[in-house]
């Protein structure tokens, strides 16, 4: 039985990535410092080490004990705006904890290393969406600089050191599980604040568009990203302004909810839609769930567990 080691795998993307792993009958480790990610995202039959990719000392020891097939990487500092706020944590976490992965991946001969990039935020601003991964990447934040560098140690660990790679640039996911109370996840966001009463608030003119993707759609692009190399985009290839986000999520909740508009935040771009039809052709990926029943099971799960 192969085994998966996948860093980050018990947030919110990681552990549907681990759910979808284990239904394909593979053996999964889980190495997550749990600053977003729970305990209780973790399915039954899970190897689990509570650790940090920014120790290597603690990597090393997991790598040496488990010596995985495959290295999913999903460990990251999330956090757009606090990437703009705080560089350097953000390059610290991003960039060189990911080196430590890669450095053990050739130390312990792993098949593949599998790495959770960015389409939101790796191309900057884009003036005719949707972006293709052969167009040029100009980052506009700390944290789209961090995953545009990885991918070219990604490129490094591969032509040098034989590791094979695939880089997955996903738009904005969603989902359950996803936590409200970080500043990642606009739809998560709104659901609890719908949910609890409170006024949604959309920072600018609410016209900036994103391509949003369902969480299960992520997890079955890194099932069949076992089986491919290369950099691909996973997205729907439609562009949702965050004002026709308020109208799906009016439909779906049944609520009139208040809408408040603040000043904009700086370094987030305006338009945005990937096309992965480069994932479709290679991966045999396309996304099955449209926003709306996204956001339909997104909100039902809110509901149910009173996030």
């Amino acid at each position: 039985m192969a085994k998966v080691l996948v860093s980050g795998g018990a947030g919110f993307i990681g552990s549907h990535i681990v759910e979808a792993y284990l239904a394909s009958g593979f053996e999964v480790v889980v190495v997550d410092n749990l600053s977003t990610g729970k305990r209780e995202n973790l399915p039954p039959g899970v190897t689990f080490y509570e650790g940090d990719i920014t120790s290597p000392l603690d990597m090393e020891e997991i790598f040496s004990r488990e010596r995985p097939d495959y290295v999913n990487h999903h460990a990251a500092q999330i956090n757009l705006r606090r990437s703009t706020e705080e560089p350097l944590f953000d390059a610290q976490v991003n960039i060189l904890g990911s080196i430590s992965l890669l450095e053990l991946s050739v130390k312990y001969r792993v098949k593949k290393f599998i790495f959770a990039s960015t389409g939101g935020a790796i191309y900057g601003e884009v003036e005719t969406p949707p972006a293709h991964e052969d167009m040029p990447t100009l980052p506009l934040s700390p944290y789209g600089v961090a995953k545009r560098s990885v991918e070219l140690y990604l490129n490094y660990y591969h032509k040098v050191q034989g590791l094979d790679f695939v880089a997955l640039r996903y738009g904005n996911v969603y989902g359950p599980r996803q936590d409200p109370r970080g500043e990642a996840g606009v739809i998560a966001i709104f659901i609890s604040r719908i949910i609890k009463g409170e006024p949604c608030i959309i920072f600018g003119d609410g016209r900036k568009t994103r391509d949003y993707v369902y969480v299960k759609d992520i997890a079955k692009a890194n099932l069949l990203a076992l089986s491919v190399s290369g950099v691909y985009n996973l997205g729907t290839g439609k562009e949702t302004s965050v004002l026709e986000l308020v109208e799906f999520l009016k439909k779906v909740s049944g609520r009139d909810f208040q809408v408040i508009f603040e000043e904009e935040r700086k370094g987030e771009i305006n338009r945005i839609a990937l096309c992965s039809e480069k994932a479709r052709e290679t991966l045999g990926w396309t996304p099955s769930f449209s926003l709306e029943e996204g956001i339909s099971q997104t909100w039902k799960w809110f509901k149910e567990t009173k996030q």
